[in-house]
């Protein structure tokens, strides 16, 4: 990562350094700069991250001379919400979104990705002559080597992934008003740049959401490990693992609430809590029964393992996201069935209304086979050759500090159905595929002794150090929720 305009540091990782830029609302007169020939941004899409996103640059940059515009398509039902924001017609701030793609002198695609896949030739039919490709998601890269086609020739193509949803993205930016530092870390690449700004515009487009520390991957690496990430322990392995435990402590002889209490409750409230403030380590040492931490982390760790491996190799080869537009395809005609409707779902309220009186104490089996599928996650990407900030923002930092808050204050399945579409197809592909290694390979082995070997490589896993180091990089406030 280089930049003209923004310092550049250095982050200690294990084997070496790696390149980061600080956020802040004081570099905020230097995002005309860094942006270097914008005159007009385009947003593409009104979902969760155009919203936010659309919202976060015209913020930014009111008074510098650049205008944000929102484009949508014809009839969208949320042009009705973007002009409640302040977007118009009149000022040419909202429009049809080839028109405002063509107008444009960086376009933010955030469309859904199964829709972008589909309507991508529109879109680079009617760009400028170097205009900037903008995308928040790697998932077009995937699709266009899938197909043996490329992004057209002469465009600079760079992204801006914020770690965290949407509503994360605006939610810490408003934060921020008051206490500089609130917001979403951002991942950034840069695929293409002919004119050499590519990493400015990244830089001040990650600034400009409000990004308190920005990193350097790629776009292959990002839409790898995100999309992985969706299905294994952000969302996918979570809602199986909730729905196994749940279930097992059910049979063991907990009431309703008890059982929710020791897997979902016990997962988005003390358990996140720990990792975030303390580290994965400090999760087996607070669980008060060590030995059975350890027998669950063995059970479940190679099964998770190699439940991310398959995940990782069919996003890599194209297969996931060839499943989520054949899904797009069914979803024309009928809507996605909402997944929250087993019945431990039914106690959520009455779980939560206890929370002032109830035992908050980290439940050993579950915090076995949560760390367990956390770790495999890391593991699998370190091997994949992925960089250590985009490991642990992936697959510990977005979860514990962005998706499992938000989990804690509705429950697992609503935040599952109200993630972007790709995420909930991927979580009701894999979720139940995690559910039945759990319930049928490690649960069954809760009566095995732990593994030497595998709590050796837990107890020395270099992630330890990394999630340390990018710990400093921690937004300055927890995410309001």
């Amino acid at each position: 990562m280089k930049s003209l305009v923004f310092r550049v540091e250095s982050m200690v990782v294990p084997g070496g350094t790696e390149s980061i830029v600080r956020g802040g609302r004081d570099l905020f007169p230097l995002l005309p700069e860094a942006l270097h020939g914008v005159e007009r941004i385009g947003v593409l899409g009104w979902g969760p991250q155009g919203r936010a996103q659309a919202l976060n640059l015209r913020d930014s940059l009111a008074g510098t001379g650049i205008t944000v515009s929102v484009g949508l398509r014809p009839g969208s039902a949320s042009a009705e919400d973007a002009r409640a924001e302040g977007f118009s017609e009149d000022d040419g701030t909202l429009g049809d979104w080839l028109e405002v793609a063509a107008s444009s002198d960086l376009v933010v695609l955030l469309i859904a990705d199964a829709a972008l896949a589909a309507e991508h030739e529109k879109i680079f039919a009617v760009l400028k002559p170097g205009t900037t490709i903008g995308l928040s998601h790697g998932f077009l890269l995937g699709h266009l080597e899938a197909i043996g086609s490329a992004f057209p020739e002469g465009h600079p193509v760079i992204a801006v992934c914020p770690k965290g949803m949407g509503d994360s993205v605006r939610r810490l930016y408003r934060q921020g008003e008051t206490v500089n530092g609130a917001g979403i870390n951002a991942s950034i690449a840069v695929h293409a740049d002919p004119d050499g700004h590519g990493w400015d515009r990244a830089l001040a487009w990650s600034i400009g959401l409000g990004s308190p520390y920005t990193f350097a991957t790629t776009l292959a690496d990002e839409y790898r490990s995100d999309i992985v990430g969706e299905r294994a322990i952000l969302l996918g392995a979570v809602h199986g693992l909730v729905e196994a435990l749940y279930r097992y402590f059910r049979i063991g002889g907990a009431d309703p609430v008890t059982a929710y209490e020791r897997s979902t409750e016990a997962i988005t409230g003390p358990i996140a809590r720990t990792i975030s403030s303390e580290g994965l380590a400090a999760v087996r040492a607070a669980c008060g029964n060590q030995d059975l931490f350890d027998r669950a982390y063995s059970a479940a760790y190679r099964p998770a393992r190699d439940l991310v491996a398959e995940i990782y190799d069919e996003v890599a080869d194209g297969t996931e996201l060839r499943s989520v537009i054949l899904a797009e395809q069914r979803l024309a005609t009928r809507p996605m069935t909402e997944i929250g409707g087993s019945p431990m779902w039914s106690h959520s309220a009455e779980v939560h209304a206890r929370r002032a009186t109830a035992d908050q104490r980290i439940d050993p089996v579950t915090a076995g086979l949560f760390v367990a599928t956390m770790m495999a996650q890391v593991d699998e990407f370190a091997a994949r050759g992925h960089a250590w900030s985009e490991i642990v923002n992936e697959s510990v930092i977005e979860a514990v500090d962005s998706l499992l808050p938000y989990m804690h204050a509705r429950d697992v399945a609503y935040m599952v159905d109200n993630c972007s579409r790709t995420a909930r197809l991927g979580t009701r592909r894999w979720g139940p595929r995690f559910q039945a290694a759990y319930e049928q390979i490690a649960l069954p082995r809760l009566d095995h002794l732990a593994d030497p070997a595998l709590l050796e490589a837990f107890e020395g896993n270099p992630a330890h150090d990394a999630l340390a180091a990018a710990a400093k990089l921690r937004p300055s406030v927890d995410i309001s929720v």
